[in-house]
């Protein structure tokens, strides 16, 4: 009795905790712990738990509370908050809250708005500053977040909250209401998001903000500020629930269960990625003909490839891959950049259908002058290789002639333009211009390293996949100049007075190499892994390298799976290799 009464507080909290109705497969998982729960089988787990309990029913083969929050709540006659967030970053706690937004409509019409900003007692990231046009000047002196979010409160009252993206609000709006009062929002909510995907399922490539305000025409555009966005929904909002009555929805409980999350189809497939060791290496999706769908590198190959069957759903390309998957096949390399390295090599081999970026150097683009405008053009400049020609383009709309010499130099005088749209609520202004001013500070980043990555010369040392021995990847001349497997004891001198001659040969030599091999080299430098050693071009400096590289252990690997080939390096074309050292985050 006593077990099954805790099972039926859990399940309650379970279903409290969604919001909504839990789908039974899922509901038997989280009680029971188990792997897998068909759905007649979860049912009859559940059957004593659900029936024998006051506050739980059946809704299809979803396990619901008996009065679902918003069950008498008609749809037309129901008051909605549309509420949007900006943070200084992805997760409460460590992050705050900026911005409130919120749009209340009040039986399908627009009633009121509520806008503040909030002092987060933090300073922004230059990236926040930049997607928003916010900045610490501006925040300082705005009402604290108790303040803030009291008077959000009041605001919304008992009204049912709506947000794009709920969980993401909702994880900041729950921590501080349960900071302030000690429970977290009671209200219903509605997720326009998940919303979205089950009503226009196939309409629209994605269900972001930005595409659903296209594709229902609103009169406010997102544009990453509070108020804005919340309108944004909020009339995205109105446009779902005509199409969720259209499908039967009387209450805002009709909303809710159309709107809870359904479990993935590839959920059953997670037995694909049994065996798979936490070690680095690369992996492809094969389908029943071993077509290769996909590849993919992971630094713990265990913990990615289970990723790919939880409820969050993957990008189109990959989840249809997921869908048609029949096999895993992985290989265990020796570090995560000899991981990179080969996933880089198998895409250009291969070119699997869901990889979204193969590799063509032949569309890289560059700045150049065009009368008195910038354009991004295919001819070769000084200013670039620019990997994105969407981000080129747009960075070049922020630039006249005059700012070529120097581009980085014109950033100020576009954030100043920037701030005084934001300050004159020229919203749509300030987003086209955001976006200009976010593309041309990647573009030059992205410049800066790559001119950094052309006159680099150092040697990166890796453990290699075979006990006892290492990798050394030789950089030089604006290119890998070699790769040498060094294995311990004399042996390792002469393979290094190799790659030191490959890399003199490489300087000497005025001849392009593998841009894209050269540029995956850049976030290994920024943010090494603790396996990777760099050092300069001196022989002592890479032994010394090599020795701490063949006493790293990631752990041992296991024996192939079925179907699997863990442990089998590729040497055929001598591209494994590696990368990094605790001072090679100065030199980018």
């Amino acid at each position: 009795m006593q077990l099954r009464l805790d099972a039926a507080d859990r399940l309650v909290e379970l279903v409290e905790e969604r919001r909504g109705p839990v789908v039974a497969d899922e509901a038997a998982r989280r009680l029971f712990a188990l792997r897998t729960a068909p759905v007649a089988l979860a049912r009859t787990l559940l059957a004593e738990v659900v029936e024998t309990d006051s506050r739980l029913r059946w809704r299809g083969n979803s396990v619901a509370l008996a009065e679902p929050v918003g069950s008498d709540l008609l749809v037309e006659a129901a008051t909605y908050v549309v509420v949007d967030l900006e943070t200084t970053g992805l997760r409460p706690g460590r992050s705050q809250i900026c911005e409130i937004g919120a749009v209340r409509v009040r039986q399908l019409e627009l009633e009121a708005e509520f806008q503040t900003l909030v002092d987060p007692g933090m300073p922004l990231g230059p990236g926040v500053a930049s997607l928003t046009g916010l900045s610490d000047r501006r925040l300082r002196g705005a009402p604290r977040v108790d303040l803030a979010m009291r008077r959000f409160l009041a605001f919304a009252g008992d009204a049912v909250l709506v947000a794009h993206n709920a969980r993401f609000d909702l994880a900041f709006l729950d921590r501080e209401t349960e900071r302030l009062t000690g429970s977290r929002i009671a209200a219903p909510v509605i997720d326009t998001v998940s919303l979205a995907r089950r009503l226009l399922a196939g309409r629209v490539p994605r269900a972001s903000l930005a595409q659903l305000s296209y594709f229902f025409g609103t009169a406010v555009r997102p544009c990453h500020r509070a108020l804005p966005d919340a309108q944004a929904t909020a009339e995205v909002l109105l446009a779902l629930l005509g199409l969720a009555q259209e499908r039967g929805a009387r209450t805002v409980a009709d909303v809710v269960e159309l709107a809870a999350t359904r479990t993935r189809r590839v959920y059953d497939k997670r037995h694909l990625a049994f065996g798979a060791p936490p070690r680095p290496g690369v992996y492809e999706f094969r389908d029943r003909n071993d077509q290769v769908l996909y590849v993919g590198r992971a630094r713990d190959l265990r913990a990615r490839l289970r990723s790919y069957f939880r409820s969050e759903r993957q990008r189109p390309a990959v989840e249809a891959a997921l869908g048609a998957c029949e096999r895993i096949e992985w290989r265990v390399l020796g570090s995560e950049l000899e991981a990179a390295l080969e996933e880089l090599r198998l895409i250009r081999e291969l070119r699997p259908p869901a990889n979204a970026r193969i590799a063509r150097p032949d569309r890289y683009v560059y700045l150049k002058k065009r009368g008195d405008a910038v354009v991004a053009s295919q001819t070769a400049t000084p200013l670039g290789p620019i990997r994105s020609r969407r981000r080129a383009q747009l960075a070049a709309r922020a630039l006249v002639a005059g700012d070529l010499e120097r581009p980085s130099a014109a950033l100020p005088r576009l954030r100043r333009k920037l701030a005084g749209l934001a300050d004159a609520r020229r919203y749509e202004d300030a987003a086209r211009l955001r976006d200009r001013v976010d593309a041309l500070e990647r573009v030059c980043r992205e410049l800066d390293r790559h001119a950094r990555l052309r006159v680099l010369q150092r040697c990166l040392v890796v453990p290699a996949v075979e006990p006892g021995y290492a990798r050394a990847l030789f950089v030089a001349g604006g290119r890998v100049a070699a790769v040498r497997t060094l294995p311990s004891g004399p042996g390792a001198h002469l393979e290094v007075e190799a790659g030191l001659a490959a890399a003199r040969r490489a300087v000497a030599d005025d001849e392009a190499g593998d841009l894209d091999e050269l540029f995956l080299l850049g976030p290994f430098l920024r943010r090494p892994p603790p396996e990777l050693f760099v050092v300069p071009l001196r022989k002592d400096a890479i032994v010394t390298a090599a020795d701490k590289a063949r006493r790293y252990t990631h752990g041992p690997v296991p024996g192939p799976g079925p179907g699997k080939v863990p442990g089998r390096v590729r040497e055929e074309r001598g591209r494994p290799a590696a990368a990094a050292s605790e001072s090679s985050a100065q030199l980018f």
